[in-house]
């Protein structure tokens, strides 16, 4: 877990390197930008800092939290609505907004014609992200069960379903090495209830999770921070802390789920808090030198947020809807099954509707 933490810590690192790297370089400014005075602007952006980091922290936290609150508890009905909600956020964020936005850096007249303008190198870029994360998922899988189950085939459990009788909606858990069985709750279970197996993929999931939502919150907030016009400020600020919440209950959800330690938990909450106030303190302070309409900036921005893209809409799609959605949870629950499509539906046209003005 330590190793996770300081890989996410790295690649924040290597962010706010690179986009030191691009101060003065060249020179292709947007004519129509705004200025707006800058003391007004920053007590805009201080005021951010403050809002976002409270938005990040209370959506993280609520999950937490869940121990002692029942309609919080992450196995609940109420909760699952919510996540629901929180992963359709998650999504439409991929698709709506970091994908234009990377498209657009990468089709930037002021990049050269060869090769920028000749292959589709937001798409490729996507994919990586989506295909990385797909490997990081599968190999992050196969470490912790070998850590756990000593990769021997005949000691990982065996899941099949109950559908009838007293044991409706539970599990049984079958291991080689005794020969014997034990009933487990279902996906419906608390989170102490929950099976080593799902632990695993939690754990895989909140990490992965967690690395995307980063790449992307450092490069918005560090874009927020240099800019001077409050017609940019003010719609981002709203949407900012719009989905940093819910993608912080989504985060928090899974972080409760995988049962990590609670020092691996405040460090993952935390760490997500602190990404997006940090990106906006950073672009705060090179502001004066920054230029994020130079080709190295466009660049570089560009090609992170088509990878931050392609890891959201992985992890929304396969881990976060796909895993719940076809759970027997919600199979065997109509009311919850057309209420989660609907919260899912809600989830990515709100966030899609305030593609708007941010």
């Amino acid at each position: 877990m330590a190793q996770v933490l300081n890989y996410l810590i790295l690649i924040t690192l290597v962010l706010l390197l690179s986009s030191s790297l691009v101060v003065g370089d060249c020179n292709c400014d947007h004519e129509n930008s705004t200025h707006d005075d800058t003391k007004l602007t920053l007590k805009y952006k201080l005021g951010a800092i403050a809002a976002i980091l409270a938005a990040s922290a209370l959506g993280v936290s609520l999950p937490l939290a869940g121990k002692n609150f029942p309609a919080l508890n992450p196995n609940s009905n109420l909760f699952f609505l919510v996540k629901t909600f929180a992963a359709g956020v998650i999504l439409s964020t991929g698709f709506i907004h970091i994908l234009p936005d990377a498209y657009e850096d990468l089709t930037n007249p002021c990049l050269d014609e060869n090769p920028w303008g000749k292959f589709p190198f937001m798409g490729l870029f996507a994919m990586v992200g989506a295909l990385g994360s797909l490997m990081i998922d599968s190999f992050a899988t196969g470490y912790y069960r070998r850590v756990h189950f000593g990769g021997k085939k005949d000691t990982l459990p065996m899941i099949d379903e109950e559908m009838s009788g007293d044991h409706t909606g539970h599990i049984h858990l079958h291991t080689h090495a005794t020969h014997g069985h034990a009933h487990g709750p279902g996906p419906g279970a608390t989170p102490e209830g929950l099976n080593e197996l799902d632990r695993i993929r939690y754990k895989v999931t909140s990490q992965v999770l967690e690395m995307g939502i980063v790449v992307h919150s450092v490069i918005i907030g560090i874009s927020m921070g240099t800019s001077q016009s409050l017609d940019t400020i003010k719609p981002l600020m709203a949407a900012l802390c719009f989905h940093q919440f819910f993608e912080g209950v989504g985060l928090g959800g899974c972080i409760v789920q995988a049962a990590f330690k609670s020092s691996s938990t405040l460090c993952m909450s935390v760490f997500f808090s602190l990404t997006t106030p940090v990106g906006i303190a950073v672009g705060i302070g090179i502001n004066s030198i920054y230029n994020d309409s130079s080709p190295t900036a466009l660049i570089v921005q560009g090609l992170l947020n088509s990878v931050a893209a392609g890891i959201l809409i992985y992890m929304a799609l396969v881990d976060l809807l796909a895993q719940d959605f076809m759970s027997p949870k919600v199979q065997n629950n109509t009311k919850l099954f057309f209420g989660a499509n609907l919260t899912l539906l809600l989830g990515a046209g709100f966030m899609a509707i305030l593609a708007i003005w941010a």
